[in-house]
């Protein structure tokens, strides 16, 4: 999978990367460049970036100055940290409790992404969204359902990462516009709390999730390429998610059975 920079709007850049499985199966992996409200700039998760994709960043930010913050916001993503860190070590170093345990040598602020302190932070150009009824952090690191999801209100634009996965299929009868498929991540059987309610809770709060991205164009999902508004000839994205949100629905009804 090659790396690219996608001009998602004049504030939001969608950065896709390289992330190996095995040496040989490169799933892609991304990172978002956004413009704030007061000119500066925020990365939101690391990927490392390549000479020429770098050459757009710095002209898009006063050769990296203007990036103020770099908000990693999936407790498992933290391959790349480094060495976008060391790229930019100016920028606030902002991740979740793993991203602090896994790398304490880094200098990262103390409040952690996960929290409504660090939402509040951005809250001028950003709605946060962290999933509820699932373990955030689950104790097996093969398990990557939840992440901080961020929607950049300016350009219409949901930023995720494992959450929702979105699949790019092959357009029917030949047709330009490609078919666009979004689902929950497939772990979500196995993350979800052993608790009553649990089920209910993630529920609730995938519905809330599509309602308050209703206005919402663009997606930007890790591992794919972005769901654009101007290529979307489907449904909307708030449709996906509702869409989405029933197709697990034996998976939460059997939690609620073992579960209550």
């Amino acid at each position: 999978m090659s790396s690219e920079i996608i001009a998602v709007a004049n504030d939001f850049y969608n950065i896709r990367g390289s992330f190996k499985i095995g040496r040989f199966i490169d799933i892609g992996t991304q990172s978002s460049l956004i413009q704030l409200q007061s000119g500066k700039f925020v990365i939101l998760d690391a990927c490392t970036l390549t000479n020429e994709i770098a050459s757009e960043v710095d002209q898009l930010t006063n050769n990296g100055a203007d990036i103020e913050a770099i908000i990693n916001l999936h407790p498992f993503h933290t391959l790349h940290v480094k060495a976008v860190h060391r790229r930019y070590p100016w920028a606030k170093l902002y991740g979740t409790a793993r991203h602090l345990e896994v790398l304490p040598d880094m200098p990262w602020q103390t409040t952690l992404a996960e929290s409504p302190d660090m939402h509040n932070l951005y809250s001028n150009d950003f709605d946060f969204f962290v999933p509820r009824g699932v373990d955030f952090i689950s104790k097996n690191d093969k398990l990557h359902f939840a992440s901080v999801l961020a929607y950049h209100r300016s350009s219409k634009t949901l930023h995720v990462d494992d959450t929702l996965i979105n699949i790019q299929l092959p357009s029917p009868l030949g047709l330009l516009a490609s078919r666009h498929h979004l689902s929950f991540h497939p772990t979500l059987a196995k993350t979800l709390e052993p608790r009553a309610g649990a089920a209910n809770d993630f529920r609730t709060w995938a519905t809330h999730l599509a309602a308050a991205l209703r206005e919402s164009e663009n997606l930007c999902a890790a591992h794919t390429k972005p769901l654009l508004g101007k290529n979307n000839r489907g449904a909307t994205i708030e449709q996906r998610i509702l869409r989405a949100l029933i197709k697990v629905g034996n998976t939460l009804a059997a939690h609620e059975k073992k579960y209550g």
